[in-house]
């Protein structure tokens, strides 16, 4: 439908490392090139009732390719800023790669991101490293298990 969707991917501190379990879909409204999630209550709830923490978060292209957005940038900076270990996923399914793990380079790009004044939603940024791959080491994909639950 050419339409962005967005979710939570949620888990648990297993000590020394993070371990995704649920993929969370929350309510939202989008357009080709945005994703915007609703009553974003009912996620809080829901990651409550589980002991679960917000690990980062993935989002679809539907037309466009693997990047990450100015919009998704600034996005992302409130994720890491919370949790410096987190990241985005963007699922590109017309693109070559289709998918990919990225996080805010640390510095200099989340600090750039964070401290952005720019109003309007797409708009450039410094010709600065201010994301980059997380699969190289950051982010290790395991076959485990992966509750997804729908609130749309």
């Amino acid at each position: 439908m050419n339409r962005e969707t967005c979710g939570l991917l949620l888990g648990k501190d297993k000590g020394h490392k993070y371990s995704v379990t649920t993929l969370l879909i929350p309510k939202q409204h989008s357009t080709s090139d945005t994703c915007t999630m609703d009553e974003e209550e009912l996620v809080l709830q829901f990651t409550e009732e589980r002991s679960l923490i917000t690990l980062g978060w993935i989002h679809t292209h539907p037309s466009q390719s693997c990047f990450m957005s100015s919009v998704d940038l600034h996005t992302h900076s409130g994720f890491q800023r919370m949790l410096p270990e987190s990241f985005a996923v963007v699922c590109a399914p017309k693109s070559n790669p289709n998918f990919g793990i990225f996080r805010l380079t640390d510095p200099p790009g989340l600090s750039i991101i964070l401290n952005c004044e720019a109003k309007e939603a797409f708009h450039p940024h410094p010709d600065e490293p201010i994301y980059t791959d997380a699969d190289k080491g950051h982010v290790q994909m395991k076959d485990s298990p992966l509750e997804i639950v729908d609130l749309r």
